[in-house]
């Protein structure tokens, strides 16, 4: 698909744009990368991968509730999200697992770290998982795309260069707004969201990024990885909404029999994005989880 700027995206990510923007910069292989790392010094690294269309942002709550219990947090937007650079390459996973291998070691994180993926994210998680497992001390997926039986949108639609494009300058907008709806319970939280993503969509190669991103990531008929990933022997804790309209609940089962989890928990009264919904509750999830591992691992 040929790179477009889309009507409405007025801003360029560049450094006068980015001055006295919260978060840090750094310069990797394929752009600029914003990340945070924070949390007290000697504390576990959490390495935090989002999902589709969210900047690092969404994190907020969850990071929050793991640094209140000792653990350091590292998350980043992902390129095209946030305000990392909108690339020319193809928006893959190959793309988004370097992204995230560069900027640990960027970074000098030497020890394992503790990986949460979300949606999309968890498909880039266990692709992390499979090329870095000897960088990971534990997985954590959270309502993971990848199980859905019928392509959505229509694979047909990202087929062509050419109709992918034409869908996305002229209805990239309504779609990603549309997208956006379906994600969480709670009407306060979904408009609150809405608004964080959108501000990021001001800047040119968003939607870009966001269709080349669907074109070029599948989102469903992932059972392989799935099942490579439980073969890793890494030891992984799953967790789903109970309302999830995203990836639906009814695929938990198939995820459980793939990934072989230690742990699987359902959040209750939560939509597809339980880090955002519920950060106290998984936050503490993953915390007695990794905690579980840790006290194993030394006995």
């Amino acid at each position: 698909m040929k790179y477009f700027i889309a009507a409405g995206e007025d801003l360029r990510p560049d450094p006068a744009t980015r001055q006295g923007l919260r978060g840090s910069f750094i310069e990797l292989s394929d752009g600029v990368t914003h990340y945070e790392l924070a949390g007290p010094d000697g504390g576990d690294v959490v390495l935090l991968a989002g999902g589709l269309t969210v900047p690092l942002f969404y994190w907020d709550g969850l990071a929050a509730e793991l640094r209140a219990r000792g653990l350091r947090t590292l998350a980043c937007s992902a390129y095209g999200r946030g305000y990392s650079d909108r690339v020319r390459a193809t928006y893959d996973e190959t793309l988004f697992v370097r992204q995230l291998a560069e900027l640990k070691d960027a970074l000098d994180i030497k020890e394992p770290v503790h990986l949460v993926g979300t949606s999309m994210g968890a498909l880039v998680a266990m692709r992390f998982a499979g090329r870095h497992r000897e960088s990971l001390a534990t997985l954590t997926l959270a309502g993971p795309a990848g199980l859905i039986r019928q392509k959505a949108p229509p694979h047909r639609l990202f087929a062509s260069d050419r109709l992918t494009g034409f869908v996305a300058r002229r209805f990239g907008r309504r779609l990603l707004e549309s997208h956006l709806g379906h994600n969480v319970r709670d009407p306060q939280l979904s408009a609150e969201l809405a608004a964080m993503v959108l501000d990021a969509y001001r800047y040119e190669g968003s939607l870009y990024a966001f269709f080349d991103t669907l074109q070029h990531l599948p989102l469903s008929g992932r059972t392989e990885l799935f099942r490579r990933t439980g073969a890793l022997g890494i030891p992984t804790l799953l967790l789903w909404g109970d309302d999830d309209k995203v990836t639906p609940i009814d695929q938990l089962n198939t995820a459980r029999s793939l990934l072989q989890p230690q742990q699987c928990h359902v959040i209750p009264d939560c939509g597809h994005m339980a880090p955002y919904e519920r950060p106290r509750e998984v936050a503490e999830r993953i915390a007695s989880f990794m905690a579980t591992r840790t006290e194993r691992h030394h006995s």
